[in-house]
């Protein structure tokens, strides 16, 4: 493996940072006051070629690698962790499948068109009762004549209220477990779909939304693939989520350990900086060190994906580590800040807020775990 971005890599890097600092950055603070994702950035960035950039060209895509969209990802969310995560839905999970398995007049329907972001897609699997255990779903999907019935109800769907289009699992033969989940492209305007937005606590400016479904008649057509192969589809997608996911956690955590070193450089007690006092020194030492381990998990992990290798392993450990590094730095951040972290427009009360997020989404922190002991040879873990 090279520790070396290539020319063009880094190339591309200082094109992101670029465009991170100079067209998201002013849309940050507004976007999180009113809680609302900046959908001219979808049109912007399909113009410069930036969502769903691994996909190829023939659909608007421009065929990079793993390594190259975890540049993306770790500068866009040293900006902004809850905007990168709405463009990572439709570059990854919403549009894989359609990608990968989809027909090519739902290619040419709905992923070109998300490539190019003239269409936002969201990702319909969580809800009420089924999360990581995804068998236990209950929305169904039944056949009748050339279309599909739906019934269900979908919950923290990123990108839930702004999308154009959900890529929907749903059980079609529910007798067969999870050999029964079917996935389906549903349009917004489809009838009998509903949807209402979630407020959170954290990751603001990320779009969230509960869905319903009430005998919601979608197009035989826009089944994805073949029945019975939603399950299969989505385990397809899990390694490249992580390995992205952990990219985009480590941008966040650096942007958070930068803001407190910063800080503990500038704030002056007992006559000089704070950075100065051991425990401090340490503290930021330790999240430095953390953060670049993480780093290079995560690129190790895109290295392999990039190369046809198995890295099942090294995404779930990259997605935690990531994950809890991120979390680790936003609260050492919080303490070398102090009483100036808990103001509401604080960045580091942000990264506080949204870091708690990264050990959820993508599978939690604990689901890692399960896939880590899995693959080093622990098969009951109950």
């Amino acid at each position: 493996m090279d520790f070396e971005f290539s020319e063009e890599q880094k190339m591309f890097r200082e094109a992101i940072r670029n465009f991170a600092r100079n067209e998201l950055a002013p849309l940050v603070d507004e976007a999180e006051k009113n809680e609302r994702f900046p959908v001219q950035l979808f049109p912007r960035m399909g113009e410069l070629g930036y969502v769903c950039a691994s996909y190829p060209a023939e659909y608007g895509g421009t065929g990079l690698g793993k390594v190259e969209e975890c540049i993306e990802w770790e500068e866009l969310a040293q900006v902004s962790s809850s905007i990168t995560g709405g463009i990572m839905v439709q570059s990854g999970i919403a549009t894989c499948a359609i990608m990968d398995h989809g027909s090519e007049a739902l290619k040419q329907k709905y992923l070109a068109p998300a490539i190019k972001g003239k269409k936002i897609a969201s990702f319909g699997l969580t809800e009420p009762n089924a999360g990581s255990d995804v068998a236990a779903i209950e929305t169904t999907a039944r056949k009748e004549g050339n279309k599909y019935i739906i019934n269900g109800s979908k919950i923290y769907i990123t990108n839930g209220m702004i999308c154009d289009f959900v890529t929907l699992a749903a059980y079609t033969d529910r007798s067969k477990g999870h050999r029964g989940i079917s996935l389906f492209v549903v349009e917004k305007d489809s009838p009998g779909f509903s949807r209402n937005k979630m407020h959170k606590f954290c990751i603001r400016s990320s779009d969230t939304a509960e869905l319903a479904f009430d005998n919601c008649a979608v197009p035989e057509e826009n089944l994805i693939g073949e029945e019975g192969r939603g399950f299969y589809y989505l385990m397809e997608s899990l390694d490249a989520g992580r390995i992205t996911h952990a990219a985009s956690r480590v941008g966040a955590a650096q942007a958070a350990f930068e803001a407190a070193l910063d800080y503990a450089k500038q704030r002056v007690q007992f006559g000089r900086p704070i950075a100065t006092f051991q425990a401090n020194a340490f503290k930021l030492a330790r999240m430095a060190l953390e953060i670049e381990s993480a780093r290079w998990m995560a690129y190790r992990a895109a290295w392999l994906y990039d190369h046809g290798k198995p890295c099942t392993k090294e995404a779930a450990m990259a997605k935690l580590l990531a994950s809890e590094v991120y979390q680790h730095t936003a609260i050492e951040a919080m303490q070398i800040h102090g009483g100036a972290a808990v103001l509401e427009d604080s960045v580091i009360h942000r990264h506080y807020r949204d870091s708690y997020l990264s050990k959820i989404t993508e599978g939690t922190s604990e689901i890692q775990e399960l896939v880590i002991a899995r693959q080093i040879g622990i098969r009951d873990t109950g």
